[in-house]
């Protein structure tokens, strides 16, 4: 289908969907049972069946009687979006495969899990604290889209990843999932705007993308280091000690978003970008908080 989706992983993921669940609900008519709303659901309407629909779904007397296969929609049911937000900052071209490689392919999975349950599946991008929105997608048959979305997109500028989530719940006023899909290298009050996002109703996922130089920078002696975001220059001495305390503040960094989850009842996963991607997608769907 893409370079970012192959045939073995969608196998895996066509097994691994059937165990997300989203803990958030948006209030539309669809498919999922609301875990805010009570009582038996009541039939609404039918809605024709879209490719990747869930069969199990289809009203079969109503197919015997038109030849039309269509979806019974409850009242009391609502649908459920599954939002990815890329960070697509200057960082993200760092790695080998690239950290925005290896988002693409996260966001590319989640949508396709989505999509391939008959739930909406949502792209925004994050860019220097600006939001690009795309309309949400439902049914399989709009994968290639999403995909063809993800593939157009490129890291450039700086991080804004607090403002860019504020743009979200200003735009995405009915909760779903958030899965939040960035290196996280941001100095802005990330933490604040989870904080807004959880107590919306979103149910939110850390996606941290890392590239190998990330964990484990591999210079020493003095340089002169240009931020990829700013073009500042810092001049600096890469030593035993100067390296030592970059790994501390990056083991904060993990202990700060994996204490943030566990208190907000979110999930956070660690993705290398040297790694199986389905290794990462597992713990996902595992609602897993990386240690």
């Amino acid at each position: 289908m893409s370079r970012l989706l192959d045939a073995g992983l969608m196998r895996e993921l066509d097994a691994l969907r059937r165990r997300l669940e989203i803990h958030a609900r948006s209030g539309r008519a669809g498919e999922q049972l609301s875990r805010r709303r009570g009582g038996a659901a009541e039939f609404y309407e039918h809605r024709p069946y879209v490719a990747g629909d869930d069969l199990r779904r289809i009203d079969w007397a109503a197919y015997a009687r038109s030849g039309a296969p269509v979806l019974k929609v409850f009242r009391a049911e609502e649908d459920v979006v599954a939002r990815m937000l890329c960070d697509v900052s200057a960082s993200m071209k760092l790695g080998h495969p690239s950290k925005l490689s290896a988002a693409r392919r996260v966001c590319a999975a989640i949508g396709y899990m989505a999509l391939a349950s008959s739930e909406r599946a949502q792209l925004l991008v994050a860019a220097g604290g600006a939001l690009r929105c795309e309309a949400p997608r439902r049914g399989r048959a709009s994968m290639p889209a999403l995909l063809k979305s993800l593939d157009s997109i490129e890291a450039s500028g700086t991080t804004a990843l607090a403002a860019s989530i504020g743009k979200v719940l200003a735009r995405c006023r009915r909760p779903g999932m958030l899965a939040i899909v960035s290196d996280f290298f941001d100095p802005g009050p990330v933490l604040h705007s989870l904080s807004r996002a959880a107590k919306a109703g979103h149910d939110v996922v850390l996606v941290q993308v890392l590239a190998a130089q990330d964990v484990a920078p591999d210079h020493d002696g003095d340089w002169a280091l240009e931020d990829i975001e700013t073009g500042a220059i810092v001049e600096m001495t890469l030593d035993a000690a100067a390296l030592d305390a970059y790994r501390r503040r990056l083991v904060s960094l993990y202990e700060t978003l994996g204490h943030w989850a566990r208190r907000h009842a979110g999930s956070y996963v660690r993705v290398m970008t040297d790694e199986p991607l389905v290794d990462a997608i597992r713990r996902i769907v595992a609602r897993s908080v990386d240690g």
